[in-house]
């Protein structure tokens, strides 16, 4: 007898978003130390990356102790679910190193991860009827603003337009993941998050693949170990660890606040920065992830409190 595959509790949903969030931040500085060493462009980095995370979840799965079967969830549902998530996550990511290399770090970073809120918000509004309220509009606000201080406060630096459509096209594709995997965790049945991630990275490495060929596969580099391990990094722990943690919590968490919680990806980036790349700890890089901290612990807190209102007015009304 197969049984529903339910989402986690909204708890421990949120930690599971904290730690995809932070894992994230550690794969910009993966790729800008990748781009730094090697010639390897921003659709073969994806490829590998897609590559090496189906390998790795595709290997979870296989050593993976018994559970109860797959959810009775219909086949034309789990089909959208795959193929969306997988062109959104395509879509996401390599914008997004596209958008790096265009424009840099700290812009390509900014405008996807600032046009995201802003893109689910709208997008959740329409196809869910969600409501920010006013305490997460204040939320959502906060998180801008911290992100604008993280910038503007920082070293100039140079704003290409190709640079700048990319990243948004980044946040869309983030956007779509985010609504997608809300819209269809609305009832319950949130899948297995392990097989949807394997299966996105698979459609995205398929569909990567011709481009990334044409760009060049193989990295010519004289570090060919440090290209290798950051290669492995960056499959392991911020792709196939931290999309599973991601799919896991966002189908039991709102759209909006899955959205503000995913902005801690620049603050463990300055945090990387200033510890491992020994970058300069100015004042509005303080500021900046002061008031962004604020703003995640402001929602999630809102979040949970939210969720057990409703468990209560559940009780009663039963």
């Amino acid at each position: 007898m197969s049984h529903p595959v339910a989402g986690p509790p909204v708890g421990r949903s949120l930690v599971y978003l904290v730690v995809a969030g932070i894992a994230w931040g550690t794969a910009g500085a993966a790729a800008s130390l990748l781009f730094r060493i090697s010639d390897l462009g921003p659709l073969a980095l994806s490829f590998w990356r897609c590559a090496g995370g189906l390998v790795l979840l595709a290997g979870a799965l296989a050593l993976r102790p018994g559970r109860p079967r797959t959810s009775d969830e219909p086949r034309r549902r789990r089909l959208l679910r795959i193929l969306g998530t997988g062109i959104g996550l395509t879509v996401f990511q390599s914008a997004y190193f596209a958008a790096v290399e265009a424009t840099g770090l700290a812009v390509g970073t900014v405008v996807t991860l600032g046009a995201g809120p802003v893109l689910i918000a709208v997008g959740a509004r329409l196809t869910m009827g969600e409501r920010l309220g006013g305490g997460g509009l204040a939320a959502v606000a906060g998180a801008l603003a911290g992100l604008a201080v993280l910038v503007l406060g920082g070293e100039s630096a140079e704003v290409r337009p190709v640079g700048l459509l990319l990243a948004v096209l980044s946040a869309a594709g983030y956007a779509a993941i985010t609504l997608l995997t809300r819209y269809l965790g609305r009832d319950g049945e949130a899948g297995d998050p392990l097989a949807t991630s394997a299966w996105a990275f698979g459609i995205g490495a398929v569909g990567l693949l011709p481009m990334a060929a044409a760009e060049g596969l193989v990295p010519h580099t004289a570090e060919t170990g440090h290209v290798l391990l950051l290669l492995v990094y960056v499959a392991a722990v911020p792709t196939a660890l931290a999309y599973a943690l991601y799919f896991a919590g966002a189908a039991a968490v709102r759209s909006a606040t899955v959205s503000v919680i995913m902005l801690l990806e620049p603050v463990s980036a300055a945090v990387i920065a200033v510890t491992v790349l020994r970058e300069r700890l100015t004042a509005a890089t303080v500021v900046g992830t002061l008031i962004l901290l604020t703003a995640v612990a402001g929602l999630a807190l809102a979040e949970t409190r939210g969720a057990a209102a409703a468990r209560r007015r559940a009780a009663v009304g039963a």
